[in-house]
């Protein structure tokens, strides 16, 4: 009676917990991976990079378009000579006049660009160069996807497996409940009790187990999304077969990923550099004006201070370069064909890396079309041993490893049904489709 009475609070402990669990996870929220990966991206720091290089670009075309205005310098200086020019020439009754040895000078001089072909090439080549840094940051975000997908359905896998065992515990509480009553009754052995009882303990340590395996997925997930992610959340795994599918027949043309754009921006930034540099070769006028106060001023025989000022026209063209224009451009030429050889490096190393997507997501079709098989032949099974328990034609031993059994082939079901879909995240993610 006192075995009886113990089997009977294990009982009553097993359903209260999983009750409990499943009041906890009717209160939580339903989250995607969609909606866990803006929350990661949104919380990661790299993000204030795209707004930082924007404003710095920002800034340098603000000093781009300054030199279309005015130029300003104030300039002074003072000095003495210890010889001047003399005219070596005598006139009777003339004296000639020597330029000081002193010389003082204050002056504002003004520098005005009239035409610069190199202005709009430049422009593009800040444009490009931001296009491309901000390119190279989502490409590095980029890797963020990879591991918020491995932590999504390892936590998945998880909390699939622990409702598994839970409905086992549940199942196993009334299979108990049902032997302790027929064992009052004399129907029933101990041991039939006792079997049961010890397997509902077993299920208890693989909950434990699962618990600390859940908390550290949950725990990971959480610190990526920058939220809390607990049991009462509900890690929703969506069917990604039609968004596959529609990759599939696109895969050959497919330039979704980040480092495709990179690479376009890359072109980009170097042919506006070919620009710049065949505008260097065009002429530039400029104007420039002068306004001082100086002795002497313009009037360099004069030993007095004066004011003065001048202006004119510059012109600065500087067609000989002794080949460096040439040699430039070869080299940007270099640089393109380099940028295109890593494009098609990345684009075969995309087709190897979906392989392995490719096979995973064929083999386990067909292994969770024969999972269904099992799991259908084994709940039959489970179903008329636990009929025959009920009329005593079996013992709790025969019941148990039917149950196990059982319990396997739905565990390995949840197993491949998780690694299909991540198998099919990862194909998406790696061809650089956002995953719905």
């Amino acid at each position: 009676m006192r075995r009886a009475r113990y089997l009977v609070a294990l009982v009553a402990l097993a359903s209260s917990h999983a009750y409990a669990q499943n009041v906890a996870r009717a209160t939580g929220d339903s989250l995607s991976l969609a909606t866990l990966r803006a929350d990661a991206l949104r919380i990661d720091p790299r993000q204030r990079q795209l707004s930082l290089q924007a404003r710095a670009t920002a800034l340098r075309l603000q000093n781009i378009a300054a030199e279309r205005r005015p130029s300003l310098a104030l300039d002074g200086q003072a000095q003495y000579q210890s010889e001047v020019t003399r005219i070596p020439v005598s006139v009777p009754n003339l004296t000639i006049p020597l330029p000081p040895h002193d010389t003082y000078d204050a002056h504002l001089g003004v520098q005005q660009s009239i035409f610069d072909p190199s202005v709009t090439a430049r422009r593009n080549v800040e444009r490009a160069q931001l296009a491309e840094s901000q390119a190279e940051t989502r490409t590095t975000l980029f890797s963020l996807r990879q591991e918020l997908n491995e932590a999504f359905y390892t936590a998945a896998i998880v909390t699939e497996r622990f409702a598994e065992i839970d409905g086992a515990i549940t199942d196993l509480s009334a299979r108990l409940r049902e032997t302790v009553i027929r064992l009052r009754e004399g129907t029933a052995l101990p041991g039939d009790t006792a079997t049961i009882a010890a397997t509902l303990l077993q299920r208890r340590q693989d909950r434990m187990q699962l618990e600390g395996d859940r908390s550290a997925a949950l725990a990971r997930l959480s610190e990526l999304v920058g939220h809390p992610v607990t049991e009462r959340d509900a890690l929703i795994i969506m069917n990604d077969s039609a968004a596959v599918a529609a990759v599939w027949r696109s895969i050959d043309t497919l330039r979704a990923r980040p480092e495709f754009a990179q690479f376009a921006a890359s072109r980009e930034r170097i042919a506006s550099q070919m620009a710049v540099e065949a505008a260097q070769e065009k002429p530039r006028v400029s104007a420039f004006g002068r306004v001082g106060y100086g002795k002497p001023g313009l009037d360099m025989l004069s030993n007095d201070f004066q004011t003065y000022w001048l202006a004119g026209l510059q012109v600065h063209w500087a067609p000989w370069t002794w080949g460096t224009t040439s040699r430039d451009r070869q080299i940007n030429e270099i640089q393109r064909e380099i940028v295109t050889t890593n494009e098609e490096a990345f684009q075969r190393s995309l087709r190897r890396g979906v392989e392995q997507s490719i096979a995973t997501m064929a083999r386990l079709d067909s292994t969770l079309a024969l999972d269904e098989q099992i799991v259908a032949n084994r709940e039959r099974i489970d179903g008329e041993t636990r009929a025959k328990l009920r009329e005593g034609v079996v013992t709790a031993a025969d019941y148990v490893d039917k149950s196990t059994d059982l319990l396997v082939a739905r565990l390995t079901r949840i197993q491949h049904r998780v690694e299909r879909a991540q198998a099919r995240t990862t194909f998406l993610t790696t061809l650089g489709v956002e995953v719905p």
